[in-house]
């Protein structure tokens, strides 16, 4: 089969392409930046270019069997109208692009912020859509669109990610593990005690592989680990596996919340809304229908995902560019630095 995927240069798009090419299928892929890496550069059919142009989406989907619409401006983006112009804009041109070239099924990846700060868990796939910020807006508003073209006649699955990670992950994580790699203190927001889900990137790269192949078209997906514990467990575990004399440091977390609010204003945090409004509350999918319908099985739990993520950023660290503003790159920690040398 021939795949095509946007957003291929991000992180997603890179371990999706390996395992496709691993498996023996043809992977073409579209982003701004370069895959930046020689293996694959040999084997994937690249193409630069941005989703929201024509010329470039029909140049990624023309004979495609699978079109995977993976890109997407992340939470740090500057402004609610880039984040929409990616978001939304973009997954409508990709997407038209798919119908028109008679591509066969296309997989949307949104994510789990279009559920908003729910107050009852486990979120189920028709759980109401009322997203944090302009990222969890934007992908309720891509999948509205996902849909209008669906009834054009493309066959289109939604799969709904929570926070993934993985080797190559960095972003908002990197600073979580830099600060253990030290030693710190690792401030949390609240006493630990809530359930966070993460998923594992070659979980996600399992659904949506099936989410690709299965007799599900129309359908919506929540995908996350299957083994997960409290914030304050799994962290203590990467700790641990780390081998760092880091220890948690909890905050109340309505003043945390409302301090770096004001520092997300100011532009002087790289943490959005999204991070500091979740990170205290429980956040969790119900995985029932993706096990069900599309044999999903995750293999790794948060704290093992973390420790796998963790020892390829020690590993790899002396490589690490500059900061960026997406996962594949460091984030520029600004004033959490000065915390960081009261930590």
């Amino acid at each position: 089969m021939r795949w095509a995927i946007s957003g291929g240069a991000g992180f997603l798009g890179l371990h999706l392409a390996r395992r496709l090419l691993a498996d023996g299928h043809e992977v073409r892929t579209l982003d701004v930046a370069p895959l930046d890496d020689t293996e694959l550069e040999r084997e994937v059919e690249e193409l630069r270019g941005d989703v929201r142009d024509p010329s470039a989406t029909a140049r990624l989907a023309g004979g495609a069997d699978v079109l995977v619409h993976a890109a997407a401006a992340l939470p740090i983006q500057a402004s609610r109208e880039s984040i929409r112009s990616v978001n939304v804009d973009g997954a409508a041109v990709t997407l038209v692009a798919g119908l028109e070239a008679g591509v066969g099924r296309a997989v949307l990846i949104s994510s789990t912020a279009v559920y908003g700060v729910p107050k009852h868990h486990p979120l189920r796939e028709d759980a109401p859509l009322v997203g944090v910020g302009h990222y969890g807006e934007s992908k309720i508003e891509a999948e509205r669109v996902a849909r209008r073209i669906g009834r054009r006649g493309l066959e289109v699955v939604v799969i709904r990610p929570k926070t993934f990670i993985g080797p190559e992950r960095l972003g908002v994580f990197e600073i979580l593990f830099d600060w253990i790699r030290e030693g710190r203190r690792i401030p949390i927001l609240g006493d630990g005690s809530n359930r966070y889900q993460l998923l594992a990137v070659e979980d996600l790269v399992d659904a949506t592989m099936s989410a690709a192949t299965k007799d599900v078209a129309g359908e919506t997906f929540n995908v996350g680990a299957a083994e997960f514990g409290t914030v304050r467990s799994d962290l203590e575990g990467l700790i641990a596996h780390a081998g760092s004399g880091s220890r948690l440091q909890p905050f109340p977390a309505r003043p945390a919340e409302l301090g770096l609010r004001a520092l997300e204003v100011a532009r002087l945090s790289p943490l959005v809304e999204w991070h500091y409004r979740t990170a205290h509350r429980d956040s969790y999918v119900d995985i029932a229908k993706a096990q069900r319908l599309l044999g999903y099985e995750p293999r790794l739990s948060n704290e093992q995902a973390l420790c796998e993520t963790y020892d390829w950023y020690l590993a790899h660290r002396g490589e690490l560019g500059g900061a960026g503003v997406t996962h594949r790159v460091p984030w520029d920690q600004r004033a959490l630095g000065v915390l960081k040398r009261v930590f």
